[in-house]
């Protein structure tokens, strides 16, 4: 089962490039959205498995998609933007309502060098999909197949491996 993956980026170019980041990874099924009303409409249609979402964006900008998203499609969303670093405001805030992660751009709003952190967006995007996966797994009880010889068989196993 792939990876569906959600690029929101108000840039095109950003939108390319981080699309590119994952173009040799088969599993990952792209979509992107150009801002944050975007995002929330393609989400009903697209069902992505992890977001990512930057902040500066006309119309609606990423905080305010990220607390919508919250309500309407719960899944993993990793910030990317100049505004989340290490320490920073912004990244407290969309911490605080509710994002998994954060991957700063290396150089500005419109970063040339973006691959310098596709390892990172790489394990980020993975480690939030298997979250997803997992917390939709506890939630329903039902595990995947995979999973099944980790946390054993009955449902006080599963339950037990959830908490």
């Amino acid at each position: 089962m792939p990876v569906r993956l959600l690029i929101v980026d108000h840039t095109a170019l950003m939108r390319r490039v981080l699309s590119a980041c994952f173009d040799d990874m088969p599993d990952v099924e792209v979509a992107v959205a150009r801002d944050g009303e975007d995002a929330l409409e393609l989400t009903q249609s697209f069902r992505p498995d992890v977001i990512t979402l930057d902040i500066n964006m006309p119309k609606m900008d990423g905080l305010t998609c990220l607390a919508h998203l919250t309500d309407l499609w719960p899944c993993p969303v990793i910030m990317v933007s100049s505004l989340t670093e290490k320490g920073a405001l912004a990244t407290f805030e969309a911490l605080e309502l509710g994002a998994m992660d954060f991957v700063a751009k290396p150089g500005g709003t419109v970063s040339l060098n973006m691959d310098q952190v596709f390892d990172e967006l790489h394990h980020k995007v993975r480690a939030a999909a298997r979250a997803n996966r997992l917390a939709t797994a506890c939630a329903t009880d039902v595990l995947p197949a995979h999973l099944e010889g980790w946390v054993g068989t009955g449902t006080r196993e599963r339950t037990a491996a959830c908490r």
